[in-house]
């Protein structure tokens, strides 16, 4: 029951650049600065667990 309640916890994430919306999928649970592809903008960075974004979330895969 514990590793059903764990397996959950991170997602990807379709999320929308600030300043070109591009959109672009990235890991709720990023380690590392994620940048948007087209303009360099920091659409996501690492806080120790969930990353703190930057971007607008469109959508979430499970």
């Amino acid at each position: 029951m514990v590793r059903e309640a764990r397996a959950n916890r991170s997602s990807f994430l379709k999320v929308k650049c600030p300043d070109c919306d591009n959109e672009q999928t990235i890991f709720s649970k990023a380690s590392t600065t994620v940048k948007c592809v087209v303009c360099g903008r920091d659409l996501a960075t690492p806080s120790g667990g969930k990353a703190n974004l930057k971007a607008e979330i469109i959508s979430e895969f499970k």
